[in-house]
């Protein structure tokens, strides 16, 4: 599906958990002030008599603390999940894998992670290994700059490599698709609805121990609330199914749109349906999160019918229609580590030919090339620089590097900076990655960059801050910001601010000319950026205008700043999902406009569009 439909649709589909959201806590609201009713009224006398006692204000009372219940539980749920996909991960006690320790498993897994990153243009996620023995997964996060991949020990051991990738591929869409952001709010909003069956359970609870003349108005109402509570499982299991099951048949098909591999994901869910341990996890937790996962992770009440999975047979009939109904059982092939870690030759480009219209459609869609041009850009990067994007330290050494002047007078400021500002460690890891610069080419530096962030969002607070304002440092010792400069800053705040300060945009603006005066501040700085086109910058920016029919001109070159560029960057992210194709065309227009594209443009392509929140995957290479 298309990658600003799909966000559309993941945006209607939080309306639709609102409404059914509302409709539940209506009934909810309703039962318990008839529950109310029948324990105030519980006698034979007032029966007898019809003397019935309840008033709007007792209804008022009642409303208004089954709504303040339901509200402050919600809100507390959600704000304990205020760190994103690291707080899901940890729910379910998964541990962060950083180093794979010469684990054949660990490396394809995290290899597995890296390459469908790179090839999506999107950062990479931590990835957390759960401790359980079934097969599982799931993506969690309000936005990719703060999404993780959590994977079953169970997944990681057990499925070959094709179809671990079929099922990080399938996690990946909810990442694009913006299916993520969706299921964390539901974690928040059920927890709400489900606090009804758990007064329930304490008030039965305290009800047993009753005795004298209200023993049975109190009994009554405990079980009341029982009902009540259990009431609001089942709504919270049916905004569940009604939210989830159908992006579960988007996502699978979408895993083979990437890997164009369908015996990837059909062989992950055949090799299930054989499997002893299954897909039902055993942490009681797994409950909360159930709508998140790869397969059903809970057993299914009411026949299945409350289940927040298609059934396997389903899933995998839609993927392999010959299917005959036979599971695997028996051990995955076994791969060369060759092949997990997918070494393959990659040279940097002299340029290269960009379509508009192409580009737009390979946002969100790492194909199968896309897949390829990962694998040999991974394995073009030295060890040494792929292994230090694994670790806090070196990791901000990397960034560090990729920002010194080639030689002179600068550098050395940079490198004395360093190493008087950097944390202890971070400068002696530099020195050891120097004789690796000239190993690093442009090609290469924004996967190295989506390399790091996982490691990068495990400093502390005060180590983040302080790598920012190093960063700053190094750009501007020669006094000037290159736009090139500029783009990896900015993704560096944008991604770690995700993760450290819970910076997230949303949809705030439906129409191009709300933002027309943003337009023409990204459009003039893109026509302005190359000094060596042989057109003139108003003949780039007039090609970028003519996607866009708004009514804006070039701005003048001393009006541009930085700090406006920011300020527009930050505001067209926040643009309507279906608004965002013509921006991104009339970037590439504008880029594309005197019919030669270099790397670093391609770079600087690249950095623009992840900032705009469309992500464009690595541009075809010429291998060597």
């Amino acid at each position: 599906m298309n990658f600003f439909e799909s966000q559309d649709i993941a945006r209607r589909n939080t309306r639709t958990l609102l409404a059914l959201f509302l409709l539940a806590v209506l009934s909810l609201v309703l039962l318990t002030n008839a529950l109310v009713f029948v324990a105030i009224n519980f006698d034979t006398a007032r029966a007898a008599t019809g003397n019935y006692y309840y008033n709007w204000q007792t209804f008022a009372v009642i409303t208004l603390g089954v709504i303040g219940m339901i509200f402050f539980a919600s809100l507390f749920r959600t704000l304990s999940l205020r760190k994103g996909g690291a707080a899901v991960a940890e729910l379910m006690h998964g541990q962060l894998l950083t180093d794979h320790g010469g684990d054949f498993n660990k490396r394809k897994l995290l290899n597995v992670v890296e390459e469908m990153a790179i090839a999506s243009s999107t950062p990479v996620p931590p990835v957390y290994l759960i401790p359980d023995q079934a097969i599982n997964a799931f993506a969690a996060g309000y936005s990719p700059g703060d999404a993780v991949i959590g994977v079953t020990e169970g997944a990681m051991n057990t499925l070959s490599r094709d179809e671990l990738q079929g099922v990080i591929a399938h996690e990946f869409s909810h990442i694009l698709n913006g299916d993520m952001r969706l299921n964390i709010r539901l974690m928040g909003v059920l927890y709400g609805i489900l606090m009804m069956a758990i007064l329930g359970r304490i008030l039965l609870s305290s009800g047993r121990g009753s005795r004298g003349r209200n023993e049975g108005g109190i009994a009554a109402f405990g079980l009341g609330l029982v009902i009540v509570g259990y009431l609001g499982h089942f709504f919270g299991n049916l905004i569940k199914a009604a939210v989830s099951r159908q992006r579960e048949f988007l996502a699978d098909a979408s895993a083979v749109q990437y890997t164009r591999n369908p015996d990837g994901i059909a062989g992950a869910l055949k090799r299930i349906g054989g499997y002893a341990g299954g897909t039902v996890m055993a942490d009681p937790e797994s409950e909360e999160l159930s709508h998140s996962l790869f397969c059903q992770g809970v057993k299914a009440a009411m026949f299945g019918a409350m289940a927040t999975h298609p059934p396997l047979e389903e899933r995998i009939r839609r993927l392999d229609p010959s299917w005959q109904g036979e599971f695997l059982n028996g051990p995955p092939t076994q791969e060369t580590a060759a092949r997990a870690a997918g070494a393959m030759g990659f040279a940097g480009a002299a340029g290269v030919t960009l379509d508009a219209e192409q580009i737009v459609e390979q946002v969100g869609n790492p194909t199968e090339a896309r897949l390829d041009t990962a694998r040999r850009i991974l394995g073009a990067i030295p060890e040494a620089l792929a292994d230090a994007a694994h670790e806090p330290y070196s990791s901000r050494a990397i960034v560090y590097l990729m920002q010194l002047h080639a030689s002179g007078e600068i550098r050395d400021k940079q490198l004395e900076h360093l190493k008087a500002s950097a944390d202890l460690g971070v400068y002696d890891a530099l020195e050891k990655l120097l004789p690796f610069e000239p190993e690093l080419v442009p090609a290469m530096r924004l996967p190295l960059l989506e390399m790091c962030l996982p490691s990068l969002r495990q400093l502390s607070y005060e180590q983040y801050k302080l790598f920012l304002g190093n960063l700053d440092a190094l750009i501007r010792a020669d006094r000037r910001v290159t736009l090139q400069e500029w783009a990896v800053q900015k993704m560096v705040q944008k991604h770690l601010g995700s993760a450290f300060e819970g910076k997230r945009s949303r949809a705030k603006y439906n129409r191009l000319s709300q933002v027309q005066d943003h337009c023409a501040v990204l459009l003039s700085m893109l026509a302005l950026s190359d000094r060596d086109a042989a057109i003139e910058p108003a003949v780039a920016f007039a090609a970028g205008l003519d996607a866009l029919e708004l009514n804006i001109e070039l701005q003048d070159k001393n009006s541009l700043s930085f700090a406006r560029l920011n300020d527009a960057v930050d505001t067209l992210a926040d643009l309507h999902p279906l608004r965002k194709p013509k921006l991104l065309k009339a970037c590439v227009r504008t880029i594309t406009a005197d019919g030669i594209v270099s790397d670093v443009e391609a770079e600087l392509l690249r950095a623009v569009a992840d900032l705009l929140e469309c992500p464009v995957p690595p541009l075809d290479f010429d291998q060597a």
